[in-house]
């Protein structure tokens, strides 16, 4: 994600409920570390994960991490219908017409394609479902967006055993 990406993602969820309440007398964290460390939870893969690790490199404690990641997690969910949403009738046939016009697609309102978001550790129950092929363990995940790259759908949650074809039929 680019710097413009984040203080816009940033924008969207800086006046949540979970970054306004203040519990206890701890100071409030601004809402930009919680997606900070969130993003780099996200971007972490196996010791890198770590929360200690990225404590150390956030400035937080380790349980502070776990905190920052739950809230900014809920804090971006929020919104999630609001900003994805499948087109309306009158928008599917602008969205149609622009790739009909570039690329020759006819009837074509989106462009999918699955991905695997990778695990850093094998889940607790049926674990051995979502070991990939390509030797990890991973969750499915299918993105449909429109021509200007909006993101119109997202379907989560299948094993990264699945096989590309079976995700055809969501």
């Amino acid at each position: 994600m680019d710097r413009e990406c984040i203080l816009q993602l940033n924008r969207t969820v800086e006046h949540d409920e979970v970054f306004i309440q203040c519990l206890g007398k701890r100071r409030k964290r601004p809402s930009m570390l919680h997606i900070m460390v969130l993003l780099k939870y996200l971007g972490s893969y196996g010791n890198e994960a770590s929360l200690q690790k990225i404590g150390w490199a956030m400035g937080i404690s380790k349980g502070a991490v776990n905190e920052c990641v739950m809230w900014a997690s809920s804090a971006i969910l929020e919104p999630q219908k609001r900003v994805i949403s499948w087109p309306e009738d009158e928008e599917q046939k602008r969205i149609s017409a622009r790739i009909s016009r570039a690329h020759g697609f006819v009837n074509c309102v989106g462009l999918i394609d699955g991905t695997l978001f990778p695990l850093a550790f094998a889940p607790m129950l049926n674990g051995d479902v979502y070991f990939t092929r390509k030797d990890k363990y991973a969750v499915k995940g299918l993105i449909i967006c429109d021509d200007n790259a909006k993101t119109t759908w997202v379907e989560m949650g299948w094993p990264g055993s699945v096989h590309d074809n079976w995700e055809s039929s969501w």
